[in-house]
């Protein structure tokens, strides 16, 4: 296979505190997948990046800000929020974000 493939069982699930959880999956040096895991009322906090970001609403409800705007997202729904903008988010209801990051976040492989 020329391709990286993750089993998501087999991936190692981080406790972010606060009632977020992440799941690292499949990655290359130019772009990564993540499962984000939010309990409800759980916050991502505002924060910045060199990375340019896709998240996608896999289950749940959120309130996604990016810098002074913010909107609501629900199953289905995606935002991209480009390099070094503010953005964070609150989990209306429990739910889960497939995040995408190009390109990978080295950062996230240290835990």
């Amino acid at each position: 296979m020329k391709g990286k493939v993750a089993i998501h069982d087999e991936q190692n699930l981080t406790d972010l505190g606060g009632g977020v959880t992440r799941r690292v999956l499949a990655y290359i040096e130019s772009m990564m997948t993540v499962e984000v895991s939010f309990e409800s009322g759980a916050v991502g906090a505002v924060h910045t990046h060199p990375h340019t970001q896709c998240s996608y609403v896999l289950s749940g409800k959120f309130s996604y800000s990016v810098e002074d705007e913010r909107v609501e997202l629900n199953p289905g729904d995606s935002i991209v929020v480009p390099s070094g903008l503010p953005h964070g988010t609150v989990c209306l209801e429990k739910g889960v974000l497939l995040d995408i990051f190009t390109p990978m976040r080295a950062d996230f492989l240290k835990n």
